[in-house]
């Protein structure tokens, strides 16, 4: 029997973004680090409503971050 990865979202609001570090820290205190190779919308800034996709075996993981509506 194989498993199938599948990921798990945080929808949240931007406390904190550090553009630099591509660091994204959310109102709940909730903080993720997205790999260089994961693009992160020009719009996303403090204030923002996002949606940031985990792999489902490792939630420190970001696999894709896109703005809520």
């Amino acid at each position: 029997m194989t498993g199938t990865a599948w990921a798990a979202t945080v929808d949240g609001v931007v406390k904190e973004y550090i553009k630099e570090t591509k660091v994204i820290t959310l109102e709940d205190g909730k903080s993720f680090t997205v790999p260089p190779d994961v693009a992160i919308p020009p719009e996303v800034a403090v204030g923002a409503k996002v949606s940031i996709s985990t792999a489902d075996d490792d939630a420190t993981k970001v696999t894709g971050v896109t703005l809520s509506p």
